[in-house]
């Protein structure tokens, strides 16, 4: 029978009723649920579960559970954990769904388990009660790690269900053991001092293994039926009493004919007479066999228990300590026995463990809580404790190692947010030696205090001039005094300083006493005096390289009070060294490529002409915050028969080849229009055929308006515009009177290199003198923040108001007004404005 066929994992018998009683008694249990929490969190999944396997899984406790998980019963054979616990071995699966062993298993038809990780529980040594697991809605690769880090919480997990049972079952036992003394099992006695005649009921006799007949009434009768060992010691508490006249109190074993061994608990008072002597002694006694062999039983597991066990009385002395309570404390049983807990262990004085104990004892409530005791034990140690009758119970387990991967992973995950957290920083804005500067203090803050108490980041320039620019330190107060120790260090530090060497040899260096290092060798005075106020122990110098070049140091210091950087401390220091130089060298090759490119640009946009009967103002503005080079052009310029011609376009693409076709096409555009006679649908339709003849393969937008006027129309103060649009945003007519018009046809047509047979149409409005005609491209009226649309309208609100504005004046305002934080894509202007007639 396969795992998904055999409802695996079932106890049986005695096991059967265990597992139900420890599901009673762990329901909910928040040191179980604690102990889940704790599983999530270090193994970072979805949920953990505690879950004990009777007829039904049942979940006992659990983190990440839906609503009602706890106490959730599901069949074993949809059951994983019963897996787990049918082969007594950790259960890894990674992948559920291709998993033979639980694919079919509910849990994992239905998407909820992805991957998952079972540990058996178990409380003694026989076969596993349920199994501790955590598990995800994801495939997930478990590690060793992951396996190890299980099994040592599944301890805890068998821990504390071991204590569960014990408890119950040494309840369980004691109210069993008070019904029976209920139910007759006490004998009475009745010893006459002065006859000597010893006189038992009925229940005494048979406890002692007599016959009313064969028993004599006397104290030798009760004397040979006690066991050799305890025979005077017993008899000897009896005279006791008699002399004395007081109480009685003995236990002792009774060897019956048969030769079984039974313990008896004897107590009893004697009663005097007027002169004070003892007449009687009366008393009782009981069969204390079943409870004596329950705590030899009670006390066998705690010695097998992973968990370290002791009681304290009432006086705060050990009453009982098992095996693992002697090795954990490191001293035998005999040394602890009777002592005074404060006496033996001084440093628990005052310590969250007193706080706890003392808070146990008078709340009457048990108390759970991690503290740390210090030499001779130096340990952390995870304590239960709960007040009983006679004192104070407390069990407790080394997690040092647990707390040591705990921290582990504390650094681990705070320094891989140090290095993310680095790199974005440095990603933002790089485009002056201004946001450099501001980029690499950011950087200096984030470095402290995960490596250091105090940094200083230097630069070296293009010379191999040194200057640190920026510095930081994990007290305000001393910040300060890292800025002036920053402005003074270079001049005054050594050839041989570590900094120096870390630059020269490109490798990081640790110091462990920077101040024989490098403090002694500082010139009295004020560079001294900062470095001695700022207290540094040691330190540790990289050089910040990338691609082969230098381009400067991070100094990361730490006081007397921290240790020394080890091999993590620097791989993570030169993991953010190396970031940080390859940000700093990539935003200067960025900007030099921009400067070349934006160059490049430049050069293909001539100044436009100055006829004499408008004025032309152009203004081409690259993008800010990506490649700074692109395919928007703009173009004015006279035509053989006087008539000027203004183009706007821009190539498909922001790349260094969208300039290239730029240029080729702004060429070619230009010799087409230096015809006497075409248009500018002409222009364009001749320039979709030489895209396609010349197999360009480019794409662009274009549109031209020729300005036209014969002598008449010069006379009546009008002009013609000519204009054809080849998918570009529609140029615009500021007229004098404020109106503003669209050039724009009835339908929009194909840009340029789509189809050569492409329609191309002109239109003409004519307009009257001081009218302002403008081009654009749509960089400056759509991007991520507008839409067309809107561009287009916040664009004619902004030209009219700039309507009586010098022209210059104007194209600057369009451009602030509609791209205030900086342009998302490039964009070019060409202005035209008519000179009023005279």
């Amino acid at each position: 029978m396969t795992a998904t066929e055999h409802p695996a994992g079932i106890p049986s018998g005695d096991r059967l009723e265990l597992t139900r009683r420890l599901a009673a008694e762990a329901m909910g249990d928040r040191s179980l649920q604690r102990l889940t929490d704790l599983a999530t969190r270090l193994l970072d999944c979805d949920s953990a579960q505690v879950s004990l396997l009777g007829e039904v899984q049942t979940a006992v406790a659990g983190t990440g559970l839906p609503p009602g998980g706890i106490g959730a019963q599901l069949p074993l054979a949809d059951s994983l954990c019963a897996v787990a616990a049918a082969d007594d071995a950790p259960l890894v699966v990674t992948d559920a769904a291709r998993d033979d062993r639980v694919r079919h298993r509910s849990p994992v038809r239905s998407g909820k388990i992805g991957a998952y990780l079972g540990i058996p529980l178990h409380v003694d040594d026989g076969e596993p009660v349920g199994a501790l697991c955590v598990y995800g809605a994801e495939p997930r690769k478990w590690s060793d790690h992951d396996i190890a880090l299980l099994r040592q919480l599944s301890d805890s997990v068998g821990t504390e269900l071991q204590l569960m049972a014990l408890t119950a079952e040494y309840e369980a036992h004691r109210l069993r053991f008070e019904l029976a003394i209920d139910a007759a099992g006490i004998g009475s006695f009745d010893w006459n001092l002065v006859t000597g005649r010893l006189l038992w009921d009925d229940r005494l006799l048979a406890l002692f293994g007599y016959d009313r007949a064969d028993f004599d009434e006397t104290i030798g009768s009760f004397a040979d039926r006690l066991h050799p060992d305890d025979r005077d010691r017993t008899v000897a508490a009896l005279q006791a009493a008699a002399d004395a006249a007081g109480d009685y109190d003995s236990e002792f074993r009774v060897v019956l004919p048969s030769g079984e061994i039974r313990w008896v608990r004897g107590s009893g008072r004697a009663v005097a007479d007027d002169r004070g002597a003892a007449v009687r002694l009366l008393g009782a006694a009981y069969d204390t066999t079943p409870q004596r062999q329950e705590d030899v039983r009670i006390a066998r597991l705690l010695e097998a228990m992973n968990a370290a066990f002791f009681s304290l009385d009432r006086e705060w002395r050990f009453s009982y300590v098992n095996a693992e309570a002697e090795r954990v404390l490191g001293a035998p049983r005999e040394e602890l026995l009777g002592g005074d807990v404060w006496e033996l262990f001084p440093a628990a004085v005052g310590s969250d463990f007193e706080r706890h104990y003392r808070a146990a004892v008078a709340t009457g409530t048990e108390r759970m809580f991690e503290a740390y005791y210090p030499t001779p034990l130096d340990a952390w140690y995870e304590v239960r404790a709960w007040p009983a009758p006679d004192g104070l119970s407390v069990s407790f387990l080394d997690v040092t190692e647990r707390r040591a991967a705990e921290e582990h992973m504390r650094q681990i995950t705070a320094r891989l947010a140090l290095v993310a957290d680095t790199t974005t920083a440095m990603s933002a804005s790089l485009d002056s030696r201004e946001h450099e500067e501001q980029a690499l203090q950011r950087v200096a803050g984030l470095l402290v205090p995960e490596l250091g108490d105090w940094v200083i980041i230097s630069l070296v320039d293009p010379e191999g001039r040194m200057r640190d620019v920026a510095g930081w330190h994990r007290e305000p107060a001393l910040r300060e005094v890292v800025g002036r120790y920053a402005r003074l260090r270079l001049a005054a530090l050594q050839p041989d300083a570590p900094v120096l060497r870390a630059l020269a040899s490109g490798q990081g260096l640790v110091i462990p006493d920077v101040g024989e290092t490098v403090g002694r060798m500082l010139p009295p005075g004020e560079v001294s005096d900062a470095f001695w106020a700022l207290a540094p122990q040691s330190a540790m110098a990289l050089p910040m390289a990338a691609r082969g070049r230098t381009l400067g140091a991070l100094s990361i210091y730490r006081p007397a009070g921290r240790p020394v950087p080890d091999d993590a401390d620097v791989s993570v220091a030169r993991d953010v060294a190396g970031r940080v130089a390859l940000a700093l060298d990539n935003a200067r090759l960025y900007d030099q490529q921009r400067r070349l490119a934006e160059g490049l640009q430049r050069s293909l946009l001539t100044a436009p002409p100055q006829p004499d009967h408008s004025e032309i103002v152009v203004r081409y503005h690259p993008a800010m915050a990506i490649a700074e080079v692109g395919g928007d052009w703009y173009d004015a310029f006279l035509q053989p028969s006087g008539a000027t011609m203004l183009v706007i376009g821009d190539v498909v693409g922001h790349d260094t080849e969208a300039a290239a076709a730029m240029g080729q096409l702004r060429g070619m555009l230009r010799g087409i229009a230096y015809r006497e006679g075409i248009g500018p649908a002409g222009v364009l339709a001749d320039l979709d055929a030489a895209i396609e003849g010349l197999q360009m393969g480019t794409l662009a937008t274009a549109a031209i308006v020729r300005i036209e006027q014969t002598a008449a129309e010069r006379a009546a103060g009008v002009t013609r515009l000519r204009w054809s649009n080849a998918g570009h945003p529609p140029p615009l007519v500021l007229r004098p009177d404020g109106r503003i018009e669209e050039l724009a046809g009835e339908r929009a047509e194909l840009m340029l290199g789509v189809d050569r047979r492409a329609r191309r149409s002109e239109s003409v409005v004519t307009v009257p003198r001081d009218s302002t005609v403008l081009l654009y491209t749509d960089g400056l009226v759509e991007g991520r923040d507008l839409s067309l649309d809107e561009g287009t309208a916040r664009l004619e609100a902004a030209l009219g108001e700039l309507a009586g504005e010098p022209l210059p004046e104007l194209c600057d305002g369009l451009l602030a007004r509609l791209r205030p934080e900086g342009l998302q894509d490039d964009v070019a202007l060409v202005a035209l404005r008519l000179h009023p007639q005279h």
